[in-house]
């Protein structure tokens, strides 16, 4: 049940900052309910792989960059989280999902988006396993 939380929170965090960064997009319509039936899936699967490199690639960068995130005092973290994101568009790219990040604060801005709102769902959404 964890997981399945986890990737609809994840799922929700992207799909705000897709509405809310222009420079994040999806391939598809634009409105009515064509929209959210055609890019439900893509959607998931861009949470899915969004997950999957964080978990995966962004411990390592985090600890690589250890001494430049203390000396930038965090800031860094900004950046590290648009490599995720712009990371995962990449891969992504030849798949077809349709998924993509137009340039860096595009992506800087959707990675602050999603831990924003993703923090904040995980404050409200209950613990499955609790």
């Amino acid at each position: 049940m964890r997981i399945v939380t986890w990737l609809i929170t994840n799922a929700i965090a992207l799909a705000v900052a897709t509405w809310l960064v222009g420079g994040i997009s999806f391939d598809g319509p634009t409105s009515g309910m064509d929209e959210v039936k055609q890019k439900l899936l893509p959607l998931l699967i861009v949470a899915l792989v969004l997950g999957i490199v964080t978990a995966f690639v962004k411990p390592i960068l985090k600890f690589l960059a250890f001494p430049f995130i203390v000396l930038t005092l965090g800031l860094l973290l900004l950046v590290i989280n648009a490599a995720m994101l712009g990371l995962t568009a990449w891969i992504l790219g030849p798949t077809g999902v349709g998924f993509h990040v137009d340039g860096f604060w595009a992506a800087v801005l959707g990675g602050i988006i999603i831990s924003i709102v993703g923090w904040g769902l995980d404050r409200v959404w209950p613990e499955g396993d609790e």
